[in-house]
């Protein structure tokens, strides 16, 4: 059998679904229908794989997973503002479309360097 499901991953998995529906907007506004109708597809393939390892978390790990949600939010926040500040900086007034976009990628990218960097031994 492969690894076990932890509460990490299923963190990510939930940020990756945020990621997944931060960038709707971006394709709709865009009118891109073929790359929003992938999107729905992976989104509800991640959704399924997240609902079958929360099945396999036993209480102990589901337990800590609030805490590690919660962790999730900050790094979404953070990475908005963070993109917020770049963009305002750096770049022309891109739409509120691309920015939480952005914003979410780069806060999904800080959960996950924070859970590597903290990684259980």
């Amino acid at each position: 059998m492969g690894p076990q499901p932890t509460p990490e991953r299923l963190s990510l998995l939930l940020g990756l679904a945020l990621l997944m529906l931060a960038t709707l907007p971006r394709y709709l506004v865009g009118g891109h229908e073929n790359r929003l109708n992938l999107i729905l597809i992976a989104l509800a393939v991640v959704g399924v794989v997240g609902m079958l390892q929360w099945r396999l978390l036993t209480a102990a790990q589901r337990a800590r997973l609030p805490r590690l949600v919660g962790r999730l939010g900050l790094c979404l926040v953070a990475g908005l503002a963070g993109m917020g500040g770049w963009h305002a900086l750096f770049s022309d007034f891109i739409g509120w479309e691309l920015l939480i976009a952005h914003g979410a990628t780069l806060g999904l990218l800080l959960h996950a360097l924070s859970l590597w960097v903290r990684a259980p031994r």
